[in-house]
């Protein structure tokens, strides 16, 4: 599996990352119901060759983002931290858009503070917040590119009419959009991206519904593959595009292990157009 260069001077290693939503409480919101585990999982991950950790600031909020910079500062080299803005939290699964660039600001050096860094790597837009003017949110981000204070811009949940619109004023590197093996309503976006070299992450990749189910096309591959259904739905991911970079999370370090094994598994042409037809 080869890498994936954003913007031209951004690494990743190894496209198989790992999303950190889940080191918190129930409702992505608090402290992890068990903390040394929350941080063993970050040290196995880079143990394992992840070279891509996806956080934000809403998830806790702000408690993944203090546990990576508490767990694994000073980061090794090829490590990239990418962090989201865009969302303020007033209780569990409770998310509110803002937009606002005095919040993108804030929240930008409060995530500095918090991972402890200098620049974020990759600093992504959560949500466009649409009762504010769009000039308005990439204004902030642009200046935060300008001060140094982040190194790329990055998309969430976004079509490609955005896309062009939001590239013909900032430069674009990646884009975070609901993408797995049971729901590809974002596949226009993804073959965009990989048409126009930006990286695609797509989040809950390991969601496969009735194609996981006995019998299935998901179940019958990992049966003739002796892996499991979330392997088979990451490879199939990984092998979808070379821009897709799939951030799997997970609370354990069993589960967490499980997934980064899914970074050698090889699909046969047969499986793979079998899953893609499903």
């Amino acid at each position: 599996m080869n890498g994936l260069t954003l913007g031209g001077d951004l690494h990743v290693a190894n496209r198989l990352g790992f999303g950190a939503m889940r080191l918190t409480g129930p409702g992505i919101w608090g402290e992890p119901q068990d903390p040394d585990e929350a941080r063993a999982v970050l040290g196995r991950a880079l143990e394992l060759g992840v070279t891509l950790i996806d956080t934000a600031d809403s998830y806790g909020p702000e408690v993944s983002e203090r546990l990576i910079g508490e767990t694994l500062y000073p980061y090794p080299d090829g490590l990239v931290i990418a962090t989201k803005t865009g969302f303020e939290r007033s209780g569990p699964h409770r998310w509110h858009v803002n937009g606002r660039p005095e919040h993108l600001r804030a929240a930008c050096e409060g995530s500095l503070r918090r991972l402890r860094l200098e620049r974020i790597d990759l600093y992504q837009l959560h949500r466009i917040d649409r009762n504010v003017p769009l000039e308005d949110q990439l204004g902030a981000l642009a200046d935060l590119q300008r001060e140094g204070k982040i190194r790329h811009i990055g998309l969430s949940e976004v079509s490609v009419a955005d896309l062009r619109r939001i590239r013909e004023a900032v430069e674009i590197v990646s884009v975070q959009n609901h993408y797995n093996l049971a729901n590809r309503r974002a596949e226009d976006v993804l073959d965009h991206c990989e048409e126009e070299g930006l990286g695609f992450l797509p989040w809950f990749p390991l969601a496969a519904g009735e194609l996981a189910e006995p019998g299935g096309p998901l179940d019958r591959a990992a049966r003739a593959l002796d892996a499991t259904s979330s392997q088979v739905a990451l490879a199939w991911l990984l092998r979808r595009s070379p821009v897709m970079l799939p951030i799997p999370g997970t609370a354990s370090v069993a589960h967490l292990e499980e997934n980064v094994a899914a970074a050698s598994l090889e699909l046969p042409d047969d499986v793979f157009d079998e899953l893609a037809a499903a």
